[in-house]
């Protein structure tokens, strides 16, 4: 029944991904094809380490805070926050109630952002016990999230299944600019669960829905720098029971990535390689 179910709900997204794709007024990163980077590198993941992962988890946001692994999951009824070591049990868990579609999450040293998908709301947490201090509301789907720093003059950005980023203050949740993301010229949308790295002039990466890849955005031009193949990472049948690839999360200093998918059975340590 979940599988069934989640099919009925995702797909009524497709209109309000259509509209979004065309709406809006880009307040940064606008220019001709001429200025596209000159080409997309092509990355796949190695594998460096397997961990288990909870395969009733429909994951929507993964993200670290020193060795603590946060991870938001979706579902009417079922969408919850979670706390913890990689690949072990949640040492402190939130449930959301039933009405409501957990979307993306980002952490700061400060407070935890959790996303809806279509209520409009994002619920500001304690980074430590996961309680609600607050909500604020935002118009439009709410997909993936991450922080570009953390601190008050630095930013959120925020996906909504659109072409469109948009950035956020990191304390008011108040929209501060946005950029569309083109790969070769034309935009590209579905940007789901996004991981920023490198601070203010770090990159962007983000799960492409419905595919097993993972691109690599400059946040400022909007320009794809790299396409990173994660395909291949369940057996057929880890597969037959799983959905999407969807959640990616930075190792704090280091260049490997976790990465799973909502329902997997698995999460994945990787490097991004040459293809």
């Amino acid at each position: 029944m979940k599988r069934a179910w989640t099919l009925l709900t995702v797909f009524p997204a497709a209109a309000a991904l259509l509209a979004a794709c065309g709406a809006g007024t880009l307040d940064q990163g606008e220019g001709s094809d001429s200025d596209s980077a000159s080409a997309v590198e092509q990355l796949r993941v190695q594998v460096e380490q397997e961990l288990p992962h909870d395969v009733t988890a429909f994951t929507q946001g993964l993200e670290f805070l020193g060795d603590t692994l946060y991870e938001g999951t979706g579902l009417n009824g079922e969408s919850r926050i979670t706390a913890g070591p990689a690949g072990a049990e949640p040492e402190v868990r939130k449930d959301l109630p039933d009405e409501l579609f957990g979307e993306g999450i980002t952490v700061t040293e400060s407070r935890v952002w959790q996303l809806t998908w279509t209520s409009g709301i994002a619920i500001e947490r304690d980074p430590d016990t996961l309680e609600e201090r607050r909500r604020v509301s935002y118009d439009g789907e709410g997909w993936g999230l991450c922080d570009q720093g953390g601190d008050r003059d630095e930013r959120l950005v925020m996906s909504n299944g659109s072409a469109t980023l948009t950035f956020r203050d990191p304390e008011t949740f108040d929209v501060t600019g946005s950029v569309e993301v083109t790969e070769d010229g034309e935009p590209l949308d579905q940007l789901n669960e996004l991981e920023c790295v490198g601070g203010v002039d770090g990159d962007v990466y983000a799960n492409l829905w419905h595919s097993d890849g993972i691109v690599r955005i400059d946040p400022d031009s909007g320009h794809v720098t790299a396409r990173i193949d994660a395909s291949g990472l369940l057996t057929d049948a880890e597969a037959a029971d799983a959905d999407v690839l969807n959640g990616i999360a930075a190792y704090p200093d280091s260049d490997q990535f976790l990465i799973t998918g909502k329902l997997w059975p698995k999460m994945f340590r990787v490097t991004f390689v040459p293809a």
